[in-house]
């Protein structure tokens, strides 16, 4: 099959979400004889991504800014897809809603993640939320296949829309001897510490870690935070008070894969605050690699730990006494880490996840 995939940022990505989904599709895809078009933004392409049997990547023109760079480059990759006789398309993000008319005046089946709630993430004004709930309209009324990452996410497509999905969840490694190289490269020692991977954005609730960092004082461990924002971000202020504090250590948007591995392997206690998404990307990897892990209690969440006592409510009190019972119970934080390993070996396979998405691509073009 020729297959094409629209909406990332391209192939190879560093970032979460369905980025991370792309970089392990992609091989998947062109390892079982497949021809893959990746479409990209001429920021992520990389001169020295190494070249793969069976992988194009075609970078289109698009505005880099904020609220228009994703359909902007939408745009323009669908517009360059209609004419290049591909059998199916993966599509990622609702924004690129708008443009599926022109891939189904091609004849071009798409099959779309819907991924999370973007017309409710607090990053975006009202504007923005109101473009990106139309552009689920648009991906409800002309997608041929949904596909919801979660079950809850899929019950609400189902609700709002009127649309079934296919559920087909992210993956994740599971990872047992990441060892620690290279934390000494970050300035970690032997001391304990709390990590937070998000973006620094309101639905991922940094600021909550912060809050309950602070009302734990003295009895905090140390806060490693990794994640930066888009343009200014009141947040950045505060975080780089508390580094000046020895409170924190932010490291901002890390690219190494390896570091990201030993961070959630040698943490004391993962938080994940993210509010709005359907199965996170994050909250899998830190799950495999054995990060003693408590979530925002969301029904997103909830879903994936099956564990009602991993969750914490959204108020500093809350967290700080979550916190402060996994930091000082070894034994809690090494059942919790055996306990993610094991739920993402027998849910979350990569492996399962990329054949499932082949799957679904193969009917699509059966029923074409």
């Amino acid at each position: 099959m020729k297959l094409a995939i629209l909406g990332s940022r391209g192939y190879p990505s560093t970032y979460s979400g369905y980025e991370t989904l792309v970089t392990h599709l992609v091989p998947h895809f062109a390892e079982r004889g497949h021809a893959v078009t990746v479409y990209c933004r001429e920021e992520v392409v990389a001169d020295h991504a190494a070249p793969m049997a069976g992988v194009r990547r075609i970078t289109t023109r698009g505005w880099n800014t904020k609220s228009l760079s994703t359909p902007s480059h939408g745009l323009t990759s669908s517009l360059d897809a209609m004419f290049r006789g591909f059998d199916a398309a993966l599509v990622v993000n609702i924004a690129n809603g708008f443009w599926l008319p022109l891939l189904r005046a091609a004849r071009l089946p798409t099959a779309v993640n819907t991924d999370g709630l973007e017309w409710q993430r607090g990053k975006w004004n009202r504007l923005a939320q109101k473009v990106f709930r139309l552009g689920a309209s648009f991906t409800a009324a002309h997608a041929n296949e949904l596909v919801a990452d979660s079950t809850v996410m899929r019950a609400i497509w189902r609700e709002e829309f009127g649309r079934d999905s296919t559920f087909i969840p992210y993956g994740a490694p599971v990872v047992t001897d990441a060892g620690r190289d290279e934390l000494g490269a970050v300035g970690l020692d032997d001391r304990p510490f709390l990590l937070s991977v998000a973006r620094l954005v309101p639905e991922n609730n940094v600021d909550l870690t912060l809050d309950a960092l602070e009302l734990l004082g003295d009895d905090a461990p140390l806060g490693v935070i990794v994640g930066s924002g888009v343009g200014s971000v009141p947040l950045e202020s505060r975080l780089e008070a508390m580094s000046a504090q020895g409170r924190v250590v932010w490291l901002g948007h890390v690219d190494n894969q390896r570091l990201l591995t030993q961070l959630w392997a040698n943490c004391s206690v993962y938080v994940h605050g993210h509010s709005v998404g359907g199965t996170n990307p994050s909250l899998l990897q830190a799950l495999g690699a054995g990060a003693p892990t408590i979530a925002l209690g969301t029904p997103f969440n909830a879903e994936v730990l099956r564990n009602d006592a991993q969750l914490y409510g959204p108020t500093p009190e809350d967290l700080a006494r979550r916190i402060g019972e996994v930091v000082a119970d070894r034994e809690l934080g090494a059942e919790l880490a055996g306990r993610g390993r094991r739920e993402v070996a027998e849910r979350y396979s990569w492996n399962d996840v990329c054949d499932r998405y082949l799957e679904l691509l193969e009917r699509l073009v059966a029923a074409r």
